[in-house]
């Protein structure tokens, strides 16, 4: 019974530990580093193999070119853009009532 408690209470600290590493990981504010995206290019699109009929796209989704400036840099404290908000209710305050 002792083996299976303790066996238990292993597995149980495991848990709490793997669960809890989320806190202790540094990359928190990783975004705020250039990812492998910054460095990506466009490539030509696929041709058709010879004997084989190219697929209709004469209805195909056309995105337009952006011509919008650049977002301002965001800084090493800012909080990344997946995640949320801070959210907090707002206090009610004490309602007067009116003196007759």
């Amino acid at each position: 019974m002792n083996k299976l408690l303790r066996r238990a209470g292993g597995l149980t600290s495991l848990a709490l530990l793997l669960a809890g590493c989320h806190m202790f990981s540094s990359s928190a504010k990783e975004c705020n580093k250039p990812g492998a995206y910054v460095t990506a290019a466009s490539i030509p699109p696929l041709k058709t193999p010879p004997g084989l009929d190219a697929p209709d796209t004469h209805a195909a989704l056309k995105i337009p070119e952006l011509n919008e400036p650049e977002p301002p840099p965001r800084g090493p404290k800012d909080p990344c853009l997946d995640a949320p908000p801070p959210y907090a209710t707002p206090k009610a305050t004490p309602r007067s009532t009116p003196s007759t």
